[in-house]
């Protein structure tokens, strides 16, 4: 029964492993589309959401099948609790991809110059604090988790230079004050991944620390 049991789980780290690739993959897609004004990638990422949706339905299935079939322990099921509730964090950061493209598609042919590098070194540290947490679920690896979450801080100062900067542009420049805006809500959108990576890795250590005997 426990070698089942421990295949089952297998298959959900696989599956976990999945799932951060795609909004990995949507993330990194998502900025490159916003600032080279790709329509037809934006729109393919909001098609795409559509998988990772997907996937959250099949990771969440492994999840009931391992609880209604096998009746695990304390530890077990802290583990297998944290997935169900880092799938919601993952899904809600394709969600975000997907928005951000949306506004890409809204803001086409702007002509507007911004700090590229500012959001870009954010949307690069978001995925990677994503990544992390998700290898620290699948390598129970507590110290990467904790590491996640204090990167945050990188994000989170980021995010506030981006404002200043783009509060600065809708000062100097009031007729791109509406496309400013929604670069707000671009920069806004990553912090939020940021906040979500925090999130997954905060469900990793709960799963991992000693709560209750296993």
């Amino acid at each position: 029964m426990r070698n089942k049991f421990d295949e089952q789980l297998k298959a959900l780290n696989n599956e976990m492993i999945i799932m951060g690739n795609m909004i990995e993959k949507a993330i990194q897609e998502t900025i490159t589309a916003f600032f080279s004004q790709d329509t037809e990638k934006a729109k393919q990422i909001m098609h795409d959401d559509e998988l990772v949706d997907r996937e959250q339905k099949t990771i969440e299935n492994i999840c009931f099948q391992l609880l209604i079939q096998q009746q695990p322990v304390a530890r077990d099921l802290r583990t297998i609790t944290a997935a169900m509730k880092m799938v919601t964090d993952m899904e809600r950061i394709g969600d975000h991809a997907a928005d951000i493209s949306e506004l890409t598609i809204m803001m086409a042919s702007t002509g507007i110059k911004l700090n590229e590098e500012l959001i870009k070194k954010m949307a690069s540290e978001t995925v990677m604090m994503l990544l992390h947490a998700v290898e620290a679920y699948v390598d129970k690896d507590i110290e990467k988790a904790r590491e996640v979450i204090s990167h945050d801080d990188i994000v989170d100062d980021l995010f506030i230079q981006v404002k200043k900067e783009l509060i600065d542009f809708m000062r100097k420049s009031t007729d791109y004050a509406e496309v400013a805006a929604d670069c707000l809500m671009v920069n806004k959108y990553l912090e939020r991944i940021g906040d979500h990576a925090t999130n997954i890795a905060e469900w990793v250590i709960f799963s991992l620390e000693d709560h209750a005997p296993a």
